[in-house]
């Protein structure tokens, strides 16, 4: 039997609606099926930051699906979602049907639709994403803060784990992006509370519960959530 199916990778940009690209929008309004990632927490709370930007759109309910992920280093849960996941999105893409996997800011940096990419991929199925903004693209944005000219170097690092991979970043880079930063604060602390770089602090970028800030006491003294960034300039 030949496959008619097709499988579309689309990134939604860092939470303003209004930065999905036209080619992204058109994707998800013309196929048969959504399949939009969400986090599941401890007490069995479901929540999605993608469904959050997904329902500005005016589609069809009736084909949005979530996979939700528990949020621990182990990943064992998460290795499970993604691969029953992919295996509907498989039985969907057999019955011919068009289908998007969606994901939060831009689909090839830090996703999880990268995970269900490589399961796609070694089934040789047909496949095409469509890039996005990322939030430190956003951030720099609303920062008014080039990330980088000429000949700057330019570096991003998630979970920075001590004060001395951060501090041989910073010796060696113009712009340092930190993300993923919720869980290691005392480290950025260590060398941030110096003062000796210029910083810009994001979370939530594009929601109406965006902040921005420079100050890097404001910053310690907040509950950092997960979608969250600092940029670090000499």
């Amino acid at each position: 039997m030949t496959n008619t199916g097709k499988i579309y990778g689309v990134s939604l940009g860092p939470g303003d609606p209004d930065l999905i690209t036209l080619k992204g929008l058109k994707t998800l309004e013309k196929v048969d099926k959504i399949y939009f990632p969400g986090s599941l927490y401890a007490d069995g709370t479901q929540l999605s930051y993608a469904m959050s930007i997904l329902k500005h759109y005016k589609l069809d309910a009736s084909k949005l699906q979530g996979f939700y992920l528990e949020m621990d280093m182990e990943r064992v849960q998460a290795k499970k979602v993604y691969e029953t996941t992919y295996q509907q999105i498989k039985k969907d893409y057999e019955k011919g049907l068009s289908i998007a996997v969606v994901s939060e800011g831009d689909l090839n940096t830090f996703s999880s639709f990268s995970y269900i990419l490589e399961k796609i991929l070694a089934d040789k199925l047909s496949v095409s994403l469509v890039p996005g903004i990322t939030s430190y693209a956003m951030g720099a944005s609303e920062n008014l803060a080039p990330l980088c000219l000429q000949n700057d170097r330019v570096l991003i690092i998630p979970r920075v784990q001590t004060e001395a991979q951060l501090q041989e970043a910073l010796d060696n880079h113009d712009t340092i992006i930190l993300m993923k930063i919720k869980t290691v604060i005392p480290v950025l602390d260590a060398v941030l509370s110096k003062k000796e770089y210029r910083i810009n602090y994001s979370e939530k970028l594009g929601t109406t519960a965006q902040f921005t800030t420079s100050n890097w006491e404001e910053i310690t003294k907040r509950e950092i959530p997960y979608f969250s960034l600092i940029t670090i300039q000499k």
